[in-house]
């Protein structure tokens, strides 16, 4: 009798922590579905944010707007970066109107460059740009014109007479916007009655000047 009932026990024992475990298992399923819910509750669609993810326009149509868009960049730049025959045949008025341009300015020097000669644009464009400077930089931009171009053995040596030279080392010494003026003009008149008519005959020059005038009958 004693052995039946101790068996019985354990039965209602088990019984009792079965019902114990389900209902906790239920409770933790309302309160993870309670928290889905209100995170889920507290989440903004993106359908309904108009405008800050999504376009009121079709896919399609947003894509085939954004190519347009972008073909119309791409076609500005080209026309930017074309060069007309007109703007080369004005190369050959004058040296001023050819480095007036900055196609020009690489045209005459890659020609001047098969001339071994590069160094007279390269001076000539450093004292353009020389005479820009702030003045508290004009010290070190004047060491390092002369250094470069105007010294005697200097790594690109400028073809100037030795008075000029003396006179614009001690210019340099003691900088002012026209230091380098008087060696600037000097290889400025050197290029133009030099170098300047040779690129106006040279194959490079007549060779662009046709390619441009054939695509420009086109």
């Amino acid at each position: 009798m004693l052995h039946d009932k101790q068996i019985c026990s354990h039965q209602f024992e088990r019984r009792l922590g079965s019902i114990k475990g389900n209902r906790h298992q239920r409770q933790q399923a309302d309160i993870c579905g309670s928290q889905d819910y209100l995170f889920r509750s507290h989440i903004p669609r993106l359908s309904n944010m108009p405008g800050l993810f999504f376009s009121h326009n079709h896919p399609t149509e947003l894509k085939e707007a954004d190519c347009k868009l972008g073909e119309g960049k791409v076609h500005k730049r080209k026309q930017k970066a074309l060069l007309s025959a007109e703007e080369v045949m004005q190369w050959s008025q004058s040296l001023e109107k050819l480095l007036d341009s900055q196609s020009g300015q690489v045209a005459f020097r890659e020609f001047l460059k098969s001339e071994f000669s590069e160094e007279n644009i390269e001076f000539w464009l450093a004292c353009e740009d020389y005479k820009k400077t702030k003045s508290d930089h004009l010290q070190d931009k004047a060491e390092k014109i002369y250094e470069e171009f105007v010294q005697i053995d200097a790594a690109k040596q400028i073809n100037i007479d030795y008075h000029t030279r003396k006179a614009t080392a001690k210019k340099a010494q003691d900088p002012t916007f026209t230091s380098f003026d008087e060696a600037q003009k000097t290889v400025y008149v050197l290029m133009e009655r030099d170098s300047y008519p040779r690129f106006l005959k040279s194959e490079a020059y007549l060779n662009l000047l046709n390619k441009l005038h054939v695509n420009g009958v086109k």
